[in-house]
């Protein structure tokens, strides 16, 4: 295979050939579209002669990796793969599922130290991903990428480089250079934890700025980011025609020193905001007023099981559809902790269920709920759950599937088209 540059990588879908083509078949055959889902990994470069690779282990992935999902048992039928050298390891799809955008976690982009987005248009009849553009991230090693509610502006996260950044979405599906870019600054939290499980060595981002997360509320009015080191969520007032944040009254709110939130998800009412802190091992519970775009801090609680110690990394956190339960990511520990919410929004321990993998980076249900899925980013793996929606555990279904470094996963639901 020809080599190629990393600082302008050629990303190039690749198909299995017959076996992709027999699969499609015998959807079309059955009279149901395709259900595809898209991971995206941390993958090495293509090219030895400028590894740039920012996250740990080097990656093992390939790009972003396509599978044909079986809608009654779970199971994932490779589908190709987009050749990317540059760790796409964050993807957003927009409402029609007619696009996808993929966060690249490098810290070099065309000469610069930056990393970069890329927008692909997807096929309507067979999932693939054809590339329409690439641009800069605004910072270093963008770990997360989330579109506005209206589609017209992608925002991203820039881990490496500490800053936020507003990219507009083009008609024709490509992105545009970034309208504003945000660096907060403050105080760099302490290396250590006192929330953290006894005996935690848990110390992954209290360096400098360290942006990890960015999402819309509901109503698109305001903008929410996770800023790892400096230990707070950021709250902005967001210009929907202009793409401009401005600091929202109070800015932020923060969480106790070293505890470095990282994740947060919504409850379906829009008042309930759950946060998850990687090195404090914690979940907060926020009342969220939509009015005024204002956090506050209402209950903590512990990912892990009671009696636990040592050291633990949290990762992902999901709220399930029917808002009922939540899931929270347990790295080192490598569980997925399961919590009750109840009718005031509070928490309580329900359950732990092994990832079956080390390492779970992040982890997904699918469009129907009945299904849910864990990236074991250091096994390589991903394990197939099936989600008992009246208790809200999970029981593994017993499918793996091989996957490089897997980082996040995206369904799209080709019947959208």
């Amino acid at each position: 295979m020809m080599q190629l540059p990393l600082c302008r990588p050629l990303l190039l879908a690749v198909s299995i050939g017959f076996g992709l083509a027999f699969g499609f078949l015998n959807h079309a055959s059955a009279g149901e579209p395709p259900l595809m889902a898209y991971v995206g990994t941390f993958s090495s470069p293509l090219t030895d002669v400028l590894p740039t690779q920012v996250d740990l282990p080097p990656g093992n992935g390939r790009g972003i990796h396509l599978f044909q999902v079986d809608r009654k048992t779970g199971e994932l039928s490779p589908a190709g793969v987009v050749r990317m050298g540059t760790s796409p390891s964050c993807l957003a799809a927009n409402a029609e599922g007619t696009r996808i955008y993929s966060a690249n976690e490098t810290d070099r982009f065309e000469g610069t130290k930056a990393g970069s987005v890329s927008a692909f248009a997807v096929d309507p009849t067979n999932g693939q991903l054809t590339l329409l553009n690439t641009v800069a991230s605004g910072g270093a090693g963008p770990t997360y990428v989330k579109l506005h509610p209206s589609g017209k502006f992608l925002f991203v996260a820039n881990y490496f480089g500490g800053t936020v950044a507003v990219l507009p979405v083009l008609d024709d599906g490509k992105l545009g250079e970034a309208v504003d870019v945000e660096e907060p600054t403050g105080e760099i939290g302490p290396t250590t934890s006192e929330n953290a499980p006894p005996g935690s060595f848990a110390f992954s981002g209290h360096d400098r700025t360290h942006a990890h997360m960015i999402e819309a509320d509901p109503s698109g009015k305001y903008v929410l980011h996770a800023d790892l080191g400096l230990d707070r969520i950021y709250l902005w007032k967001f210009d929907s025609d202009s793409g401009q944040l401005t600091a929202n009254d109070p800015a932020f709110v923060s969480l106790p020193p070293g505890d470095g939130p990282r994740h947060f998800h919504f409850h379906p009412n829009g008042r309930w905001f759950y946060s998850i802190q990687e090195e404090a091992s914690t979940l907060v519970l926020f009342d969220y007023d939509a009015e005024k775009g204002r956090l506050k801090a209402r209950q903590t609680i512990s990912t892990l099981p009671p009696g636990y110690a040592g050291s633990n990394f949290c990762s992902e956190i999901l709220v399930s559809q029917d808002g009922r339960f939540i899931y929270a990511g347990n790295r080192l520990h490598d569980s997925v902790g399961i919590f009750a919410i109840a009718d005031d929004g509070t928490l309580s321990y329900v359950d732990e269920e092994w990832t079956r993998g080390n390492y779970p980076r992040s982890f997904s249900f699918d469009p129907t709920g009945q299904f849910f899925y864990t990236l074991n980013q250091r096994a390589d793996n991903v394990a197939t759950f099936a989600v008992d929606k009246k208790s809200g555990r999970l029981n593994f279904t017993g499918e793996y599937t091989p996957v490089g470094n897997p980082s996040m996963m995206l369904f799209l639901d080709l019947k959208k088209d």
